[in-house]
């Protein structure tokens, strides 16, 4: 059994950063440019990150890059930056998969962690990643948020649970 930490990858838009809420209501939070673009980011995103890097090795995979790092550590107060996955393509709607997998896919691959449990919380998951994440070798979960929502307290013990039940 592999007895390295299950990788996270975590996307921004619509996990740490919310959007589609009803812009007429009061929302919790706070609002961040980055790089002239107004984020908003839910009260307690800072916690549920910390409380996941205890559980998980968090890697970046959004089209943040390493932008991700540039203004988030700060924002989320995170002890360090977190590794970035690069993306070759930029996202599609032609429907024919999902943008991310090819480099999630490389990524995994990279030192035979094609073995390591990998989770991965995104608010943009469908039928292609579902298939890979059914395909991969290692246990691997997929976590959808509503964009206007985000990461929850919610999603962050299902996703504690299943690295404590993987763990043993």
């Amino acid at each position: 059994m592999n007895t390295e930490r299950p990788i996270l990858f975590v996307d921004v838009d619509g996990v740490i950063s919310t959007y589609g809420f009803d812009h007429q209501e009061r929302v919790p939070g706070q609002f961040h440019m980055v790089d002239g673009i107004l984020h908003h980011i839910a009260p307690g995103m800072d916690k549920r990150l910390t409380r996941l890097a205890g559980y998980f090795e968090l890697l970046w995979a959004t089209g943040w890059g390493e932008r991700a790092n540039e203004h988030l550590v700060g924002i989320l107060d995170l002890p360090g930056e977190l590794e970035v996955v690069e993306f070759a393509v930029r996202p599609s709607a032609d429907g024919s998969g999902h943008w991310k997998l090819a480099a999630l896919t490389e990524r995994l691959d990279n030192d035979s962690l094609d073995r390591r449990p990998a989770a991965w919380v995104d608010d943009g998951h469908n039928e292609a990643c579902e298939a890979w994440a059914a395909s991969r070798s290692a246990p691997t979960l997929l976590v959808t948020t509503e964009p206007a929502v985000g990461l929850t307290d919610a999603h962050v013990e299902t996703l504690m649970e299943w690295a404590m039940k993987l763990a043993g």
